[in-house]
């Protein structure tokens, strides 16, 4: 399955207005969230084909939404790529248990998160 519809889940305007126009920029279809609450609803009505997904947020944080979107059968298979603050190899290895498939440090680079998407593009398709 190509990955055409990202969900950026992010409680920073800046930052998630920031991804959506990389995304927007490499022709992606883009719908944002500012919770991780909110992401959770949002799956409930539309299956995005890959989701970005901020750590560091009020209420239910990046990792904690990262492993209820990993561990139900209805979500598994979308892919999660974890966007963190903190370029620090726990944060990368505690993303990848939660079942993310990619963890990238902000502030993102534009070629890195495309080539991170690519490449899951490549895996799953």
């Amino acid at each position: 399955m190509a990955i055409k519809k990202i969900l950026v889940v992010d409680d920073s305007a800046t930052d998630s207005f920031y991804l959506s126009d990389i995304l927007k920029g490499a022709g992606f279809e883009v719908s944002n969230v500012d919770s991780g609450e909110a992401c959770l609803e949002y799956l409930t009505r539309e299956k995005p084909d890959m989701i970005l997904m901020d750590v560091l947020m009020p209420g239910i944080n990046g990792f904690q939404t990262t492993r209820a979107i990993t561990h139900n059968p209805d979500t598994e298979h979308i892919p999660v790529i974890v966007c963190t603050g903190k370029a620090q190899l726990t944060d990368r290895v505690w993303a990848l248990r939660q079942g993310a498939k990619d963890c990238v440090a902000k502030p993102v680079s534009p070629e890195e998160l495309l080539a991170k998407i690519r490449a899951l593009d490549e895996v799953n398709g």
